[in-house]
């Protein structure tokens, strides 16, 4: 099964190796027919602490590394 990749912004860099990342969603409700916007927060892997808070990464899914993580920052 292919892993997920998100793209999204850095939120938060409070933490050591990690980054929180929001990413928003946009759907259309089934009854109203109106256009959603759903945010989810993420955190994600971050080995060279290289992100800061506003620049778009992207994520991937990845084994659970700790409690909270199971993503990782894409370096493209």
């Amino acid at each position: 099964m292919p892993k997920r990749i998100l793209s999204g912004t850095v939120t938060s860099t409070a933490n050591k190796q990690t980054v929180t990342v929001q990413v928003e969603r946009r759907f259309k409700h089934p009854v109203l027919q109106k256009t959603i916007k759903s945010t989810k927060k993420y955190r994600a892997h971050d080995e060279a602490e290289k992100f800061n808070v506003g620049e778009a990464v992207r994520i991937i899914e990845c084994a659970p590394k700790s409690k909270t993580k199971r993503w990782e920052v894409l370096v493209d």
